[in-house]
């Protein structure tokens, strides 16, 4: 059965778009591919400016519609995420070596501000380790806490106001794309390596050490430990020891019961409590057991002032700023979708990016550091039954009551309690069974997140993130380098054309190559592009003539090509040329519109030919089957096939 040319689909040649409409295509679909406004266009303008302002603004949405009921879960959700902010707090602001009340600030100012803009009902805010410890050990590269500790903080409220700044000016730009360069195998490796140096870090409070290292990776960790063996206090380390244990059995009762998530939940503060009163009684400080000293009432005071802006210094809090804004963002942004697929709901990134963004600029002003969404206290918001935002109203509202009233109750936390928590915190963030799966399923990936495991482990933080980071995008550069290419074969039984690799019993067509495009072709490959399909004649050409054939057509499906630039064009031309030397005829098949678009801009369409373009597959061979020059047999052959 055959059809003639003038029965064929036709392609549409109209007339190509301007630059100003595919400028606003192109924008749109990339800043806003969600597109936000859709179910309002055609609403009265009052109407838009509530649901614009709901938008932006999210606590406009849910809470009119706030009631008595939800309150009574996010109560009881807030008091347990304040339990876990407390000790938290004071731990993480050790990390970062800043005075214990600064993680308590952290946790009064930041929720509140989420609260407002974040779009996650699940998301807990407050400070996370490996942010702590990465400020840490980049402003300590140009400040040392110990010599200067009001320069050091200045520099630290500094960092925390450059990360706020890129962060909220990528949810505004909605630039939220650049965040996913820090791929689930980087965050993976990362915060492997992050909890190894957290650990064998903590072993200075685990062992009652005062003298230590300001270098962040395992070799001068443990130098540091075993140098200074002498300062051992073997009190602090029994009663570590117990600390740890105790917390360890916590998180195995709620793993082997998770509705008891509740009794690993408040075992931080039960070890704060614990540590406390054991301080004070034993008098722990005389037997060489290390407390937290001093807190001061009140909230938080203004810092504002001290933010540090000298040439001198500002190299370090604008690094630490940028690296800190990207981590804390993909994990925070991690989390809060994580949580919310859960429940089948959906979390918006770029509002998530605003929202954090703002907390760490209002935490710069109000004496906090930086804070995110932290899995542990998200979790834990979760299980509790949070309903709503307002769970981190409540926890800050606790926080508040805490810091004028508490505070000066905690001055008497051992360290070594402290340590213990953040210990337990971070063995469970070094997630074996990830890598191993990595390891069986894509080797590549397994090799990014061991390069962010021992860059962070055996060299620095930075570094080990800009190792994955740089071998994620040399894998995203060959993945565009090296585009994938495909023979097509039919399948006699469906009228198919498919892979010949992956379907064998696919059959080529007699006097045709017919070869499928899967990617933009742009001037980084546009010379792999070009090579292979010439090897793809080449290699068929000396299988094909044995067999007495001979092609005649290059069939082009370029369906799987979204884009071309003007390389992209010129190669298609020069490939033409080439196959056209060979006696070889150039066919076009199902190209999109931008690609088409690009074609008769560029004028190129008239030398390749209108003729020469076609919708199908099956249009291209039933149009080019009676220009064959092989023998009737070969075209009775090709009628039966096709």
């Amino acid at each position: 059965m055959t059809s003639s040319p003038q029965s064929l689909h036709r392609v549409n040649y109209a007339a190509p778009r301007s630059f100003g409409t595919l400028l606003k295509a192109n924008l749109k679909e990339t800043l806003f591919p969600d597109d936000p406004f859709h179910e309002i266009k055609n609403e009265p303008i009052s109407r838009r400016f509530l649901k614009g302002a709901q938008y932006f603004v999210p606590i406009f949405e849910w809470l009119p519609k706030y009631n008595f009921k939800l309150f009574k879960y996010d109560l009881l959700a807030g008091i347990t995420i304040a339990s876990l902010a407390i000790p938290q707090g004071i731990s993480y602001a050790k990390l970062a070596n800043i005075p214990p009340i600064i993680g308590l600030y952290s946790s009064f100012v930041p929720p509140l501000i989420y609260a407002v803009f974040g779009s996650s009902k699940h998301l807990a805010v407050g400070t996370v380790a490996a942010c702590s410890l990465l400020i840490a050990a980049i402003i300590e590269g140009k400040v040392n806490a110990s010599d200067n500790m009001p320069l050091y903080l200045s520099l630290v409220f500094t960092a925390t106001l450059f990360s706020g700044l890129v962060q909220t000016a990528l949810g505004l730009l909605r630039l939220g794309i650049l965040v996913d360069f820090l791929s689930h195998s980087t965050i993976t490796g990362f915060m492997g390596g992050t909890a190894i140096i957290i650990c064998l870090q903590q072993l200075k409070g685990m062992l009652g050490l005062k003298h230590f290292t300001t270098h962040t990776d395992v070799v001068s960790v443990l130098r540091a430990i075993f140098h200074n063996r002498k300062e051992w206090k073997w009190e602090s380390a029994v009663v570590g020891i117990i600390f740890l244990t105790f917390l360890q059995f916590t998180r195995f009762v709620k793993n082997k019961k998770p509705k008891l998530f509740w009794v690993s939940a408040i075992a931080p503060m039960v070890t704060v409590i614990v540590g406390c009163l054991f301080a004070y009684f034993a008098h722990a400080e005389k037997h060489g057991i290390q407390i937290v000293g001093h807190l001061s009432k009140g909230i938080n005071p203004s810092s504002i002032h001290l933010l540090n802006f000298d040439p001198k210094y500002i190299s370090a809090p604008i690094k630490a700023g940028v690296i800190a804004a990207m981590i804390s963002l993909a994990e925070g942004i991690a989390i809060g979708r994580s949580f919310a697929i859960i429940r089948n709901e959906q979390i918006d990134g770029n509002k998530e990016m605003i929202a954090i963004g703002l907390m760490n600029i209002f935490g710069s002003f109000t004496s906090c550091y930086l804070t995110t969404g932290p899995f542990s206290k998200t979790a834990v918001n979760f299980n509790a039954g949070c309903k709503t935002a307002m769970s981190n109203v409540v926890m800050s509202i606790c926080m508040m009551l805490t810091l004028l009233f508490l505070a000066p109750l905690f001055s008497y936390t051992p360290l070594v309690s402290l340590s213990a928590i953040i210990m337990s915190a971070m063995l469970g963030l070094i997630d074996y069974d990830k890598a191993y799966h990595l390891f069986k399923t894509d080797k590549f990936d397994f090799c990014i997140c061991m390069a962010a495991f021992f860059g962070v482990s055996f060299i620095s933080m930075d570094i080990g993130l800009m190792l994955s980071v740089g071998l994620a995008l040399i894998r995203a550069l060959l993945y565009i380098a090296r585009p994938a290419t495909c023979k097509l074969g039919l399948i006699s039984e469906t009228g198919l054309y498919r892979d010949v690799e992956q379907y064998p019993d696919a059959n080529g067509i007699a006097g045709f190559l017919i070869l499928k495009l899967g990617s933009p072709i742009y001037f980084a490959n546009c010379n792999y592009v070009r090579e292979r399909i010439l090897r793809w004649i080449r290699d068929e050409r000396s299988h094909t003539i044995s067999k007495g054939n001979e092609i005649e057509f290059l069939l082009l499906e370029l369906g799987g090509i979204t884009s071309i630039d003007i390389t992209g064009v010129e190669t298609l031309l020069e490939i033409r040329r080439c196959v056209q030397a060979k006696g070889i005829k150039m066919i076009l098949v199902n190209p999109r519109l931008g690609v088409l678009e690009k074609l008769m801009v560029t004028e190129s369409i008239d030398t390749i030919t209108k003729e020469s373009v076609f919708l199908t597959i099956e249009d291209a061979i039933d149009a080019c089957r009676f220009s064959l020059k092989c023998s009737d047999h070969i075209k009775t052959e090709n009628l039966a096939i096709v």
